[in-house]
């Protein structure tokens, strides 16, 4: 799949944009995110030509006239919505997104020389870095503490990572209507997989017997072994450029084979080598998509009363590893994390840990 960015005015391709969506593909991102990008860059682009501005030389206050116009415009309704709804408008955040990749193309257009110094130049200001993250090198005499900081980006309160309880995911697994959905559910708990990894598995990925020599692999137990793929018919890409398995329970084993047994009532579904496919709409047997999905887990959140989203379900692995007490390093291999600052979200502190604490504090304090 391949996005593009056309003018709307003579709805020609806007060579600029489309090379800069290129560039994406070089660079092995995935096709959604080549869509995010591709809107976030039309959205600039239908700004500056409803506000007459040369997109290759904004000034300081037609950036800043964007920022704002991105928070107080209101949202087009969804589409296929029959009622008015409550009018919707973009968060602060989605905001410092758009603005981001707004940014990312002004510079990438600057060093082909389509954009001047001077346009770039406005992105961007000064900062002294007062706090730094563990483990941050500040160089001698502290010169790494000044950096580029941008120059349009609202503060916004970090909003934190939601996991779920043991009882939660239970809820939702038992509320899934078919053997499929139940699997990748408790897949996505067990394992911790992200959602486009789950959805690029290829039945020969999954290594569900107690040897797997006899394919050729080396690796004790049952497995799943998480590979990037560039060419995945539903377009699920590995965020993770590097191979690795994960290991999973003799629960999730007996959960895939009873979506065997779901799956192989549908003969057009023995066609695909994916792992989840479409067995209950038309197409039959295609890959699911991302799109499906969502869909799936929005009809889930509304069956069992609670959000239900597939990186939930990665928060909620990562926190019970580590509250179990698994080493962090063991952790960060099996969520596919290049870097171990990515750690710093997955920790959270519950209540009963919150008050075991104080306690424990309190009873220091209590003397005969």
């Amino acid at each position: 799949m391949r996005w593009v960015v056309v003018d709307a005015g003579s709805f020609d391709l806007h060579i600029e944009a489309v090379a800069f969506l290129a560039s994406l593909r070089a660079r092995g991102c995935s096709p959604n995110t080549e869509r995010a990008y591709a809107g976030r860059v039309a959205l600039y682009l239908n700004y500056c030509r409803v506000r007459r501005l040369d997109w290759r030389t904004p000034g300081f206050l037609d950036l800043a006239g964007l920022q704002r116009w991105l928070i107080e415009t209101p949202l087009t309704p969804r589409a296929g919505q029959v009622r008015p709804g409550p009018v919707r408008y973009r968060s602060q955040g989605t905001a410092n997104a758009v603005l981001t990749v707004v940014g990312e193309f002004l510079r990438f257009a600057a060093v082909r020389g389509w954009v001047p110094a001077a346009t770039t130049a406005l992105l961007s200001q000064p900062k002294l870095l007062r706090f730094t993250p563990p483990g941050f090198d500040t160089g001698e005499s502290g010169r790494r503490r000044r950096v580029e900081a941008a120059a349009f980006r609202f503060r916004v309160t970090e909003p934190g990572y939601e996991d779920l309880s043991d009882e939660q995911i239970r809820r939702m697994i038992a509320g899934a209507p078919s053997a499929r959905d139940r699997f990748l559910i408790a897949l996505l708990a067990c394992t911790g997989l992200r959602i486009g990894e789950a959805l690029g598995l290829h039945r020969g990925d999954m290594h569900l017997l107690a040897s797997s020599r006899v394919v050729g692999c080396g690796v004790q137990g049952p497995h799943v072994h998480v590979r990037r793929r560039m060419d995945n018919p539903n377009h699920a890409l590995a965020k993770s450029r590097r191979h690795r398995f994960v290991p999973v329970t003799a629960e999730l084993v007996a959960l895939y084979t009873d979506y065997q047994y779901e799956r192989d009532d549908v003969a057009e579904a023995a066609e695909s080598e994916m792992v989840f496919v479409n067995l209950f709409r038309p197409p039959l047997g295609r890959a699911m998509s991302y799109p499906n999905a969502k869909e799936m887990f929005d009809r889930l959140a509304r069956a069992v009363g609670q959000a239900c989203r597939p990186h939930m379900l990665r928060h909620s692995a990562a926190t019970r590893w580590l509250r179990d007490g698994v080493d962090r390093d063991v952790v960060q291999r099996l969520l596919g994390h290049a870097s171990p600052w990515s750690m710093e979200h997955y920790r959270h502190v519950d209540d009963a840990e919150a008050r075991a604490a104080v306690e424990r504090v309190g009873s220091l304090t209590e003397r005969p």
